[in-house]
């Protein structure tokens, strides 16, 4: 069993506990050297992947900015913001004009941005919406039900990174249709997904890869069968016909370079699809 099986196995709370005991002692050092950013969680508290927080919030606006046409005065949505890292960014973008909304299943990342960014930013608006993930929280709220708490036609911009890759179908269509109807019109919603299609399943299905799916299902691929929302990976057409019926039109698509499908010059992990409300 490798360390991401050991890790699955555990319940999410002690994951979290985990992360926080492992990332204790830097935590506790920087806190001394004065390396502290008021603006960046302690390591031990980022539950939303690897990686320098700063730099990643600041690419991920540069990818919104490039593929969503993401302005200064926006309204935004940040589905499943986390613990706040393209918020961060957004903080030194978005103007007085703009506006900012972010939920999350996480309450102590929504703690922490309420306290580290809306004391600051009064435009930017966090909410903790505690639904059922088998990775994150257990509940008996499920996302398939779920209505997101906004007006029809609120946003110019919504976003999802590594989002939909911890949900089941079903889960994912309401996401979409609910996307829909809280899109302006000729908004746009950027989400990373991890595709595929039948000339690279077979590989990503070896357990042998690096990133793996190899539990088979019906129009999707679980990475861990005992953890379904671990991560999980889409037939692209499966992806393309639930856009269709949520009324999405997709507008690009950007491998990224976990299956080795990346375009030229790019570089981002998780491909990207960017579909918009017309």
């Amino acid at each position: 069993m490798n360390l991401r099986n050991i890790y699955y196995s555990l319940s999410p709370k002690s994951r979290f506990l985990v992360r926080k005991l492992y990332y204790y002692p830097i935590d506790i050092l920087d806190s001394i050297q004065g390396k502290k950013n008021k603006y960046v969680p302690n390591k031990g508290d980022i539950f939303i992947g690897s990686g320098d927080f700063l730099a990643q919030g600041n690419h991920h606006l540069e990818i919104l900015k490039k593929y969503a046409d993401l302005k200064e005065n926006h309204s935004v949505l940040d589905i499943g913001c986390g613990i706040g890292r393209a918020a961060v960014a957004l903080t030194q973008y978005l103007s007085e004009e703009g506006k900012y909304e972010g939920f999350d299943v996480v309450e102590k990342g929504i703690l922490w941005c309420k306290k580290h960014i809306s004391a600051d930013f009064s435009n930017f608006n966090f909410q903790y919406i505690p639904l059922n993930n088998d990775l994150y929280h257990f509940t008996e709220k499920r996302a398939e039900d779920f209505v997101f708490p906004y007006e029809n036609h609120s946003f110019d911009a919504i976003f999802l990174f590594s989002v939909f890759t911890h949900m089941q179908p079903l889960e994912v269509q309401n996401y979409f249709n609910e996307i829909q109807r809280v899109l302006k019109p000729g908004g746009k919603c950027l989400g990373t997904f991890f595709l595929y299609d039948g000339k690279n399943e077979e590989t990503i299905s070896k357990k042998q890869n690096k990133i793996n799916f190899p539990y088979e299902r019906e129009n999707f691929r679980l990475m861990n069968e005992k953890v379904p929302s671990a991560n999980i990976a889409f037939d692209e057409k499966y992806i393309d016909k639930m856009m269709k019926i949520a009324d999405l039109k997709l507008e690009n698509k950007i491998y990224g370079n976990w299956s080795k499908r990346t375009c030229e010059g790019l570089f981002d992990f998780q491909d990207i699809l960017v579909f918009k409300k017309d």
